[in-house]
């Protein structure tokens, strides 16, 4: 099975056994560019030859039997007809939609939201609403010869099998399952995305539609019962759980119902990247901010919202901050600080996912790069206060990826199923004592407030 993981830092091709065992990963990474401040862009070029690259070394090695594809989300990209990128891909970190999320989030009374989303939401910078005013009004020409705005995996897709389309799940805040929602349309908008699918649907050439990466992870960590978690840390976590309940909460996002089961999610902001910018900022390489780290004390809080936070949040003013740094707080404390403040944001996002879904989750799989460190999975669970499961599968999106071309070439009768017979839990790391700070960072937002507004209006 092969697995594509069109990542916010690179690509991963990966090849699993049928039965889901990890054979081999070609990890191709690509830069983030950043002309002005609080823009994020990718080279959608970039993304086509790392996928290239890696496709072409499973296929030289393997008889590939099933292949998906997931990608980041809330990233979009201008083509024409032809599949000519037209822009620069804005990518989900960026917050130069903002001002018109604003405006468009005004539009809607709390009673509107209810109607067309089914409960509280806030459209943000990521929105492909805001996104697609923003190229009519900032990029007209680009605009005017758009005829698809597009995912990365959609792109991708499309340059590998000559058909494009998307899925339901990545229609985040335009789509729901009887299709795309007209009132929250912008001009022009609704005439250039691509028909709706399901994930497991063969594009061409083997290849199914598959979905977003966070989703990917749901799949590739098998949270498809009710009261199973995950957490997914990579550039950025992101905190989910499964129920058959849905109880409207403001700050995540709950995704259409799959055989009667919710799964109730929040995307952060920062969370690998918030070590990788402590490691430039600090001179240390990213192995040497985690031995760093090891040596530090838990007494500095760090609030990881470099570029603003999403879920719970949704507040593109926010920025971060060290507090109760003294004389004698080390560098070492300053790098422990940054992995806990991940670990904090993820359980700010769970308290929320553990309240729409009506129950708590008792037992987190921890999955993405992150997963690979044992001592990040400790601080999780002493954080969260409860059992982090780590996998067999740290790429669980590309997993989750492969699972759904599983499905489509009929070697399972449904991705559940799959999952189910893929993934392996590896090891399950306990709390070993409590995080006293988290109560501390949860108010820090709203202490903070008016000031990170003033600062960042």
């Amino acid at each position: 099975m092969l697995g594509i993981d069109v990542g916010t830092t690179a690509a991963k091709v990966a090849a699993f056994g049928l039965d889901g065992e990890p054979l081999e990963t070609r990890t191709v990474g690509y830069p983030i560019h950043r002309p002005r401040l609080g823009w994020a862009e990718q080279d959608a070029n970039d993304w086509w030859r790392a996928v290239d690259e890696g496709v072409t070394a499973m296929t030289a090695r393997y008889r590939i039997r099933a292949a998906g594809i997931v990608s980041q989300v809330n990233t979009h990209l201008l083509v024409d007809a032809d599949l000519n990128p037209l822009t620069t891909a804005i990518i989900w970190q960026d917050q130069r939609c903002a001002a018109i999320a604003k405006e468009l989030d005004g539009r809607y009374t709390e009673a509107d939201k209810q109607r067309i989303w089914g409960g509280p939401i806030v459209l943000d910078a990521s929105f492909v609403g805001a996104r697609a005013e923003w190229f009519a009004r900032n990029e007209p020409e680009a605009w005017r010869k758009a005829r698809w705005i597009l995912s990365p995996k959609d792109f991708i897709g499309a340059k590998l099998t000559g058909r494009v389309a998307t899925d339901l799940l990545s229609g985040v805040r335009i789509a729901n399952a009887d299709g795309y929602l007209a009132e929250a349309m912008t001009d022009g908008l609704q005439e250039r995305l691509p028909e709706i699918l399901a994930p497991e649907t063969i594009l061409g050439n083997g290849l199914v539609v598959g979905t977003m990466d966070a989703y990917g992870a749901v799949f590739g960590t098998a949270t498809t019962e009710p009261g199973r978690g995950m957490i997914s840390c990579g550039t950025s976590l992101v905190v989910a759980g499964a129920s058959t309940e849905n109880v409207p909460t403001a700050g995540i996002v709950t995704f259409p119902p799959r055989n009667g089961l919710y799964v109730h999610a929040g995307p952060t902001q920062a969370a690998g990247d918030a070590v990788r910018w402590w490691s430039e900022t600090s001179g240390l390489s990213i192995p040497e901010v985690f031995a760093d780290a090891a040596n530090g004390r838990s007494q500095v809080i760090f609030t990881p919202y470099l570029s603003g936070e999403r879920a719970p949040l949704w507040d593109s003013s926010l920025r971060a901050s060290f507090l109760n740094v003294s004389a004698a707080t080390t560098r070492a404390d300053l790098s422990r600080a940054v992995l806990e403040g991940v670990a904090m944001s993820a359980r700010h996002v769970l308290d929320f996912v553990e309240q729409a879904a009506g129950r708590p989750m008792k037992a987190l799989a921890f999955v993405g790069g992150g997963a690979r460190s044992d001592f990040w999975a400790q601080l999780h669970a002493d954080v969260l206060q409860r059992p982090v499961r780590q996998l067999r599968v740290h790429d669980s999106a590309a997993l989750g990826a492969a699972l759904l071309g599983s499905v489509g070439a009929g070697l399972h009768p449904d991705v559940e199923t799959a999952g189910e017979a893929a993934v392996a839990v590896r090891a399950t790391v306990e709390p070993s004592e409590s995080n006293h700070l988290y109560e501390v960072y949860v108010g820090i937002h709203q202490a903070l407030h008016d000031i990170h507004h003033r600062l960042n209006p």
